[in-house]
Parts: structure tokens; C-alpha cells; sequence
């Protein structure tokens, strides 16, 4: 599954599912895919964001330095760089109080082929 999430004040970013779920869940949303976040939510969504991040890299550190030495090519993307995107869209939105929205785009570019 690839996640959309769109705004009005930045546009449009894709995520790999998984990612964006455990995102949506480190905002303090529940996962749901499709749903949205109303312009008065995102201070607190952003602030537990960011958290949950500083959280998980904390927490993972040691496990991360062991999973790096085990890959081959040793490619390794942390989580607060999956979120940057994210976090730039949830702050352009925060900027112009405005909503942000996300659903599943393999199926929204199914609905919009059938049209």
C-alpha cells in the first residue's frame, strides 16, 4: 500500500504504508487510512511526532548498529528521515491552518481510472 497525504498549503507526499501507518500512530492518530487531521489538531500531532521519533531513535540505537553491520549493502534510512517530508507538510499546514488528508493512493488511482 502507498499513502497519500495531501494539504492545500504544500501539495502532495507518498509514503510505503507501513511507514506512514507508524507515523500516523507516533501523531497520536489510530492508523486509519483513509482519514484527515483537522487544521486545530496539528500543533499536537506534530509536537507528538516529533516525540515519538526522539523515542524510537533513542530506543533503537544499539539495535540499529547491529542491523547496519548485518545488511549487505549496509543502506539504512532512519525513521526521522522517512518523516521529514511529512513533518515540512504538517508544518506548511499548521502554517496556514488548514487540514491535511490521507488515503490510499493505489486505490484512489483505481477510482479515478474507472471515471
Amino acid at each position: 500500500m502507498l499513502v497519500k497525504f495531501e494539504t492545500t498549503a504544500f501539495g502532495s507526499i507518498t509514503m510505503f504504508g507501513d511507514v506512514a501507518i507508524k507515523l500516523l500512530k507516533l501523531m497520536g492518530h489510530s492508523g486509519t487510512v483513509p482519514s484527515a487531521i483537522m487544521p486545530e489538531d496539528i500543533p499536537e500531532a506534530l509536537q507528538r511526532l516529533r516525540t515519538g521519533i526522539a523515542r524510537e531513535e533513542a530506543a533503537a540505537t544499539d539495535e540499529l548498529a547491529t542491523e547496519v553491520e548485518n545488511e549487505e549493502e549496509g543502506q539504512y534510512v532512519s525513521l526521522r528521515n522517512r518523516a521529514f517530508p511529512l513533518i515540512e507538510l504538517l508544518e506548511a499546514a499548521e502554517e496556514e491552518h488548514v487540514s491535511v488528508m490521507w488515503h490510499d493512493q493505489m486505490t484512489s488511482d483505481k477510482t479515478r481510472q474507472a471515471d
